[in-house]
């Protein structure tokens, strides 16, 4: 689904921000980079989307390179920042969005109604985005993502600002679409969610300096959680 070859992405001269990342993402996988702000987390997202061009190696989406010309309308994105009409109501940039990645007018009216549900926004459909809280922003984008029903979902941060009962529901649905083949790479530096994942790929100074589940990282560093596993990577990379 996903293939990072040889990437490095440099900004100016001197900022090396990805260094040599090799990464495969496989249908059904949930994939989770983790790491601290400034690893290079969201520069992957961006590098993956199309929005940057790696300095070096390439980056693949069901074999094809970016701007994707046939796989576009099978991804769903969701950035850090919220990527929102705030002038328009929560169901009308539903109903844009689908639109956009080529559902029917019927199809649109249906799958909003699903979403608003999932993310407890039923009640607000008819607000404007702009009279939203942070959170219900960040559900109803992650809603916009979500809408087409796409194979690949890349998610940027999804949970940030959410509170726990929320975090809940959205992981349970996160890991019901990877049992129906579908694909999710997830962004977090939150040590509890990464171990909900398949597998993990930790970022350390524009590198990855593990892949693989949970269980097989914290095998390989001994720690007894994700936490002192990152320390200890993080400690083991720094004096190399």
């Amino acid at each position: 689904m996903v293939h990072f070859n040889g990437v490095s992405k440099q900004f100016g001269k001197n900022k090396l921000v990805l260094r040599n990342i090799d990464l495969r993402l496989d249908k059904g996988e949930i994939l989770c980079l983790l790491g601290p702000s400034g690893c290079g987390k969201t520069t992957m997202v961006n590098l993956l989307m199309g929005r940057l061009l790696p300095t070096e190696g390439s980056v693949s989406v069901m074999g094809e390179m970016a701007p994707y010309p046939t796989v576009r309308e099978r991804i769903g994105y969701m950035p850090q920042e919220d990527a929102l009409y705030s002038d328009i109501t929560a169901f009308e940039n539903l109903y844009f969005f689908g639109r956009m990645n080529g559902m029917s007018k019927a199809e649109v009216k249906e799958r909003a109604i699903d979403i608003l549900n999932f993310g407890g926004l039923e009640d607000d459909a008819s607000k404007l985005v702009n009279d939203f809280s942070g959170g219900m922003k960040r559900r109803l984008s992650l809603g916009v993502a979500m809408m087409h029903q796409p194979d690949l979902l890349v998610l940027d941060e999804p949970t940030v600002g959410l509170d726990p009962d929320h975090r809940r529901r959205i992981w349970k649905k996160f890991n019901e679409l990877a049992g129906e083949g579908k694909t999710l790479l997830v962004t977090t530096h939150v040590m509890d969610e990464a171990v909900r994942c398949n597998s993990i790929a930790m970022l350390y100074e524009g590198r990855i300096v593990a892949k693989g589940s949970p269980d097989q990282i914290l095998t390989q560093t001994g720690a007894k959680d994700l936490e002192e596993a990152f320390l200890v990577l993080e400690e083991v990379n720094h004096n190399e």
